[in-house]
């Protein structure tokens, strides 16, 4: 399915998409006033639909031309608006469409919200009837409450101080603010500390194709749990295939809003969506292996407990359960705050003097509640949860860790279940380790990457292997042999930066092979490091005689002599900035072409070879 622009048009009912010859010096104010005085503009109305269901949330009104004999572009058409000084008209007129014809087909007893566009730009011209919405929704009947008035990100930063005094005036008379085509902008983050908007629609370039490119993933993953932690609905909007779907209902995303769902219409559409088949099964961050790698896989889902509710609900779940160490507080799935048990029971409800029950018993939570002081996503590892724990006040070490998933709650974790994590991990890890080398072997590797591609991390994977060492071994003797393999092994975490190790990762396949993970940008780098240290030491693996000469004679596997070159290295690289690696299983099929690759490369010249994706160099 093709791409949609903000404004589709219709002709005689029909969705179309207007072509390059649709531009501004088409449309000017004559054409404007004609199409207002003529009442030729009208409305569709688009579904917004729960994540959690699949049910009607709200509409959204688009508008649409009757008659559109000229292939006016809606989108052209607001933008000579502006310059021609009839914004103000033409939004309004758009405003009560969408009102009017809302409250005909019966959106007031659906209890459903209606979005609706409005400009900034109309706001400040003097033309602009101030009232005019609130006029409009008393007369046909529609809630304020149930007013979502979508604007634009990127004109409001044009008129940012419009924009705040807009937002305030409309969030006074109880109407919903939404900020539009979020992303697509320059001041998106300060707009959301500063103005605090009831909804947030990512901008359909971010939605588009999601599944393949991983930075839109990233990026979107972090925009939504920034929302959900300051209690911002998130819309995507723009979904036009079953895999965009997927990926951001499993993101969390509260609601959707798409071709591949409904088109925009004339009615108001009031079927729910399918999507249940699109929810995981198992909503967690937990790897393939049975070892424990992330925060949420060790979190406990406590049932958290409303700020609004009274002191006596939180003693009352103390008191019934001893082992209960603290209370979330959470509202409309957003954390915020946390009851601790011991501090709880003696600042609230014993009190200075004993009487903090007697004082306290009124009090709701939200007056009590402290905020957390360690609040992690599900997907961050044991390790980095257990430094975080360090940076905390000493009275404040042992708090339960509060977990969060795209910003909403996903549960706690007691200190000490942190640790035995980490110890039972350690423990795993060491009986992992390659005895020769002591380096992680192939289980701590394939958890290593699955935790990456879990995590959606950019990351060039890097295979390293001797060439010809099966004929080193049998000619210089298995303990020189031995050497070389741990000669490698330092050589490899030499040529990792300490700066990079919090990302890298080097493990030991087995024999002659290892494994390199590292950042996109340092990958050759590293792997040039390698070969030149490895090749500096040639003279002491072979022997000054064998080296001079630049080659020995050993037998090959039809025990047959044969000459030798000198030991090489063959790596061949896979990067997940290719495309989307969805497997280890994956993963490991490219990496057998590419060393395949790197191999032919090394025995054709004869030195050691680096061969990255051949995809990459397209």
């Amino acid at each position: 399915m093709t791409s949609r622009s903000k404004w589709d048009i219709t002709i005689d009912g029909e969705e179309c998409i207007s072509e390059d010859r649709n531009s501004p010096d088409r449309i000017d104010r004559q054409t404007i006033l004609e199409l207002l005085d003529n009442d030729s503009l009208t409305t569709h109305f688009q579904p917004i639909f729960s994540a959690k269901d699949g049910s009607v949330y709200g509409y959204e009104a688009l508008t649409r031309i009757r008659e559109n004999k000229n292939d006016i572009n809606i989108s052209e058409l607001f933008k000579v608006a502006i310059l021609t000084d009839t914004i103000s008209s033409l939004d309004v007129k758009c405003r009560g469409n969408a009102i009017s014809l809302g409250s005909l087909l019966g959106i007031n007893h659906k209890g459903s919200y209606l979005f609706i566009n409005v400009c900034p730009e109309a706001l400040m011209d003097p033309a602009h009837s101030v009232g005019i919405t609130d006029e409009l929704a008393d007369k046909y009947g529609i809630s304020k409450e149930k007013i979502v008035l979508e604007i634009t990100e990127e004109s409001a930063i044009h008129n940012y101080k419009l924009f705040n005094e807009a937002v305030d005036y409309y969030k006074k008379r109880d109407y919903k603010i939404a900020i539009d085509d979020f992303g697509a902008g320059y001041g998106g983050l300060k707009m959301l500390s500063v103005i605090e908007p009831d909804f947030v629609k990512i901008d359909r370039h971010f939605i588009s194709n999601i599944d393949k490119a991983t930075v839109k993933f990233n990026l979107v993953d972090s925009i939504a749990s920034a929302c959900h932690r300051i209690g911002i609905k998130v819309i995507a909007e723009g979904i036009e295939r079953e895999e965009e779907l997927k990926i951001v209902i499993n993101m969390g995303i509260d609601l959707l809003q798409g071709y591949y769902l409904y088109k925009p219409s004339p009615i108001l559409n009031g079927d729910k969506a399918e999507i249940s088949i699109f929810h995981s099964k198992k909503a967690s961050c937990c790897s393939t292996s049975a070892e424990q790698c992330f925060i949420g896989d060790i979190a406990d889902r406590v049932a958290p407990i409303l700020p609004s509710a009274h002191l006596l609900a939180a003693f009352s779940r103390f008191i019934k359960n001893s082992e209960l160490r603290s209370l979330p507080v959470v509202e409309d799935e957003r954390l915020v705050g946390m009851l601790h048990r011991h501090r709880f029971l003696e600042n609230n409800v014993l009190g200075k003097y004993g009487y903090g029950m007697h004082l306290n018993a009124k009090k709701c939570i939200s007056n009590i509640m402290e905020q957390p002081s360690l609040m992690v996503e599900a997907n961050v590892t044991l390790e980095e949860v257990a430094q975080r724990i360090q940076s905390r006040k000493s009275e404040f070490l042992y708090d339960d860790i509060c977990v969060t998933k795209n910003g909403k709650y996903y549960g706690i974790v007691p200190v000490h279940m942190l640790l035995d994590a980490i110890t039972e991990r350690s423990l795993i890890l060491a009986r992992n380790a390659n005895p020769l080398t002591g380096l992680p072997g192939n289980d701590s590797i394939q958890r290593e990457i699955n935790k990456r591609l879990l995590q959606n991390i950019h990351c060039d994977v890097c295979y390293i292997d001797i060439d010809n060492f099966k004929p080193y071994n049998d000619t210089y003797g298995f303990e020189k042999g031995d050497m070389v393999i741990k000669t490698l092994a330092c050589i490899i975490k030499e040529s990792v930066r300490p700066s990079d190790f919090d990302f890298s990762f080097v493990g030991h396949i087995g024999g002659d092979d290892f494994i390199v993970i590292t950042p996109p940008k340092i990958s050759i780098p590293v792997c040039e490091k390698i070969i030149s240290s490895f090749e500096s030491n040639l003279p002491i693996l072979h022997g000054m005689e064998d080296y001079n000469r630049g080659y020995y004679v050993s037998k090959n596997r039809k025990n047959e002599e044969e000459t030798f070159r000198l030991l090489s290295l063959s790596i061949g690289i896979v990067s997940t900035e290719v495309y989307k690696i969805k497997s280890y299983a994956q993963l490991a099929s490219i990496a057998t072409e590419v060393k395949k690759a790197a191999k032919m490369q090394s025995a054709l010249n004869g030195t050691s070879s680096i061969a990255r994706d051949r995809r990459l160099m397209g």
